[in-house]
């Protein structure tokens, strides 16, 4: 991968700009904000405490490099990257930068504000560590902050932790992340609180499940220029509400760029509840879930000049996602779908990206629940679809009470000369879909709408 320059001037200016122009001037709601006519520009701001939207174009601000055998600190472990993160932190932010070499996790990275975490390209590699795994062999309660384990588990303190109960009251799965901060032999202290019962009843166990890096609630930051393997051989399956290999909750104005994603046994990449998120110029593959997965809420993604390879799905739009560009993208081979929209996924553009040798579908409008609840007002404009569909070739299917659609100038191709293939697939409750200047090669059916 290609290394380029770091501007933070042009990083955090772009990402600040795009965010203004994306929301418009209403950002209070009823409240009218000020336009640009009745105030001056802000030129040249001082560092004012409080002011996290205008700030000096500092020349310089603290880089940490780490090395395995040079650097300011060295490791071959995620604790010595940690270390280096928070120490930027602790300063207001800056760079930690990874030298080469191959760094083994027991933990995912915890990422703070105003930190740009980059590497050496393909040269810089974190990898996930066999998972471990025991049962609990005492009761937590909701409010505790411990657990206790069977013995031999092989757990350390530091140790990144996925507790896993069933609800005793309707049977559902409960899921946590934790990091072990403190030991009695096989009692651990937790980091937070439980917040759930954890009871032998409920089959309460442990594994060594995380993300290599983990963002929470946190803004202005940059992961670039790394690989990250999640080593999905060697760990179960982590779901990717939960985690993946970059997990992000409740963050905004970040950037991924020149990330490469591979063998995690869940997600590539997922961000759940973030806003004004940059993925760009990234490889995401032989992940056992989702290459990119723009979660519940997300608004005005960004997902550009990617490459997605053999992933279940290459893009999920989930739930709620707005506004959002996928532009210019790679997806190849992914076992279901190529892009997938639902859940009041909406106002989005799916433009000039090349999907091909998917599963089941090229692009899929998946039911959801009904009307109300699909993904509605967005356009498909400029794609080539080549070879989607290995039981029934399918191009584009639309499904449930999706609605306004407008689907534009789409290449759709069909080389295996496999029956009954389709080009774009209209199902009977669907409305107001605007099919205009599509082309077909090699269709048995080119526009199929269902009765």
């Amino acid at each position: 991968m290609k290394t380029p320059r770091f501007n933070r001037r042009s990083f955090l200016g772009t990402t600040l700009s795009t965010t203004a122009l994306a929301t418009g001037t209403a950002l209070w709601g009823g409240l009218r904000t000020a336009q640009a006519a009745d105030r001056p520009a802000v030129v040249d701001p001082r560092a004012t405490s409080g002011d996290v939207k205008h700030q000096p174009a500092w020349d310089e601000m603290l880089t940490i490099t780490v090395g395995q055998k040079t650097g300011d600190l060295t490791g071959k472990t995620d604790k010595a990257i940690q270390a280096a993160v928070d120490y930027v932190s602790r300063l207001g932010g800056g760079t930690v930068n990874v030298l080469p070499g191959e760094y083994r996790f027991d933990n995912g990275i915890q990422m703070s504000s105003q930190v740009r975490l980059t590497g050496s390209g393909s040269e810089t590699i974190f990898k996930k560590n066999n998972v471990k795994q025991t049962e609990l062999t005492e009761d937590s309660d909701w409010f505790d902050q411990e657990v206790t384990f069977k013995p031999g588990h092989g757990f350390n303190v530091g140790d990144g932790v996925c507790l896993i109960t069933k609800n005793t009251d309707n049977g559902t799965q409960t899921v946590l992340t934790r990091t072990l901060v403190a030991r009695s032999g096989d009692r651990f202290k937790l980091d937070r609180a439980l917040r759930n019962n954890y009871w032998k009843i409920g089959q309460a166990h442990a594994k060594s499940l995380f993300s290599l890096i983990q963002c929470d609630q946190i803004h202005d930051i940059e992961i670039s220029n790394l690989v990250l393997d999640g080593n999905r051989e060697n760990n179960p399956n982590l779901n990717g509400n939960y985690g993946g290999n970059i997990f992000a909750q409740d963050c905004h104005q970040m950037l991924f760029q020149n990330v490469e994603s591979r063998n995690y046994n869940g997600d590539g990449f997922s961000w759940q509840i973030c806003h004004d998120v940059t993925v760009e110029n990234c490889h995401s593959h032989h992940n056992a879930d989702l290459g990119l997965h723009p979660g519940s809420g997300s608004q005005r993604p960004i997902i550009r000049n990617c490459k997605l390879d053999e992933n279940n799905i290459g893009i999920f739009f989930c739930w709620g996602v707005k506004f959002g560009l996928a532009e210019e993208n790679e997806i190849n081979a992914c076992r279901q779908s190529g892009i997938s929209v639902g859940h009041r996924d909406t106002h989005n553009l799916i433009t000039k990206n090349k999907i091909r040798n998917c599963g089941e579908y090229g692009i899929l409008f998946r039911p959801e629940r009904g009307e109300g609840f699909t993904g509605d007002h967005n356009r498909v404009e400029e794609n080539e679809l080549l070879n989607n569909g290995a039981k029934q070739a399918l191009g584009i299917d639309i499904q449930g009470m999706t609605a306004n659609l407008n689907i534009v100038n789409n290449q759709l191709k069909e080389t295996r000369s496999t029956a009954g293939s389709v080009g774009i697939q209209v199902g009977a409750e669907t409305s107001a879909i605007q099919l205009d200047a599509n082309t077909f090669t090699g269709f048995a059916t080119d526009v199929k709408r269902l009765a």
